[in-house]
């Protein structure tokens, strides 16, 4: 058994518990920055551990340096759901939250769980990630101020500030739009995947780049995995005689949820497979927003279907 290297991530540093099989330990604080990164690597093998399973929580980007650089140094490397740590900690009574604590709690689950291995994406899928990211930042902010405008009863500099924001947002977006398209068509084999999506009725270039971004960086081992990741698995509710409503898990990417609303909208009206399917809910008597959900993860499927055979969307052999 190798030593093990429990990484909790912050946005300016690290905390970090090498764990050795004979339950030693030694911590360390390093910067979250290249040079804290490269300190740790030559920190390692001072302590007497060679190559390590690292691990870490998957939350959002800060820990992106540390997990890919680790994995290109030759470590094994786990991305961890932080539920699962939350979840871990609880089943073994800890009751200390600190930084140290949490690298302390990650090492002790890596040693005894011993998660799967995690594989960087490819580079250009990593910058497809962080274009995609960007736009749907300015996107958000583009809605905030959109909401601000509509209010109404703004004074007129704050009405023209409003307008300046919303005029460069604007510009900006179609700029990041163009970034995304002319990434995408600069590899052919992200063209291609592009290419295949795109030919699924309501998936436009945007919901397109978005599934490529998140599909692409996983590795899922069914349509269904790919939904659940997505937040898009139903979540069921019971005790004893008592059953509550079912409802989407949302537990998952947010992002892919919001950029498949609108393409779902549209696949209701003109994709044959999605159309189907809402007939099928509706004679039983299910509520609008329940239909839009399944035609969200029905389209989720079709995705995954799609990039998996390599085969575009074919209505003739796609079951409703």
């Amino acid at each position: 058994m190798t030593a093990v290297l429990g990484i909790d991530v912050a946005k300016a540093k690290c905390d970090v518990t090498l764990q050795f099989p004979d339950g030693r330990r030694r911590r360390k604080v390093v910067p979250n920055t290249a040079v804290g990164l490269r300190t740790l690597i030559a920190w390692l093998p001072q302590q007497g551990a060679g190559l390590v399973h690292a691990g870490l929580e998957a939350t959002g980007t800060y820990g992106d340096l540390f997990a890919t650089g680790l994995h290109d140094a030759g470590h094994v490397v786990s991305l961890l759901n932080p539920a699962t740590i939350h979840a871990y900690g609880q089943a073994t009574l800890t009751r200390t939250k600190t930084d140290r604590a949490d690298a302390d709690l990650i090492a002790t689950y890596l040693a005894t769980q011993q998660p799967a291995a995690w594989t960087p994406p490819a580079r250009e899928v990593r910058e497809l990630q962080a274009l995609v990211r960007r736009l749907d930042a300015l996107l958000t902010m583009q809605t905030q101020e959109k909401n601000r405008r509509a209010a109404g009863a703004l004074v007129p500099a704050v009405q023209q500030s409003i307008e300046t924001i919303l005029a460069g947002l604007t510009a900006e977006i179609a700029a990041v739009r163009r970034l995304i398209a002319d990434h995408i068509d600069r590899h052919p084999g992200l063209r291609t995947q592009r290419d295949l999506l795109a030919s699924i009725p309501g998936i436009g270039e945007t919901a397109a780049a978005i599934l490529l971004g998140d599909l692409l960086a996983k590795s899922f081992g069914s349509a269904r995995q790919a939904a659940a990741f997505a937040g898009l698995v139903p979540r069921i509710v019971e005790s004893g005689t008592w059953k509550g409503r079912t409802r989407l898990s949302k537990l998952g990417s947010g992002r892919l949820r919001k950029a498949l609303y609108l393409p779902a909208l549209a696949a209701l009206r003109y994709n044959p497979s999605i159309r189907a399917l809402r007939t099928r809910l509706e004679q039983h008597g299910k509520p609008p927003m329940v239909i839009v959900g399944a035609a969200m993860r029905k389209l989720i499927h079709l995705a995954y279907g799609v990039l998996r055979s390599q085969r575009p969307y074919d209505a003739t052999w796609v079951r409703a």
